[in-house]
């Protein structure tokens, strides 16, 4: 795994990573719900969709829209295992570790709290 700090340095510098952003509806689900919640959320659909070695349909299983969780993942690069080990170091083909999963969370968390700001 790279450190935060650094994978958001490079995503910052992907011209297609920056233009992702929550639209209204997913930015209103988020203040309705709470951080909290969408974050049980997004370590459920991690656990469920990106956590197997080999998930169903790996690299369209995200949806773009109506979750802020789905928005996240495309912006940060957690959307699938391909892009999970191009831009996270993290490998595919085998199962995520709690730890990793735990990291997956914390990066969504941080790009939806500058997004809620």
């Amino acid at each position: 795994m790279r450190e935060t700090e650094e994978v958001f340095a490079r995503l910052s510098q992907s011209d297609f990573r920056s233009r992702i952003h929550l639209k209204e509806k997913e930015r209103d689900y988020l203040k309705r719900k709470g951080m909290p919640e969408v974050l049980k959320h997004a370590a459920d659909f991690i656990e469920k969709r990106l956590a197997p070695a080999e998930p169903a349909n790996d690299g369209k299983q995200t949806p773009w829209r109506n979750h802020p969780v789905f928005v996240a993942q495309h912006a940060t690069a957690t959307c699938c295992r391909t892009c999970l080990e191009k831009w996270h170091a993290i490998p595919k083909g085998r199962e995520l570790t709690e730890e990793e999963q735990r990291y997956v969370v914390r990066v969504i968390e941080r790009w939806l709290s500058s997004e809620s700001g």
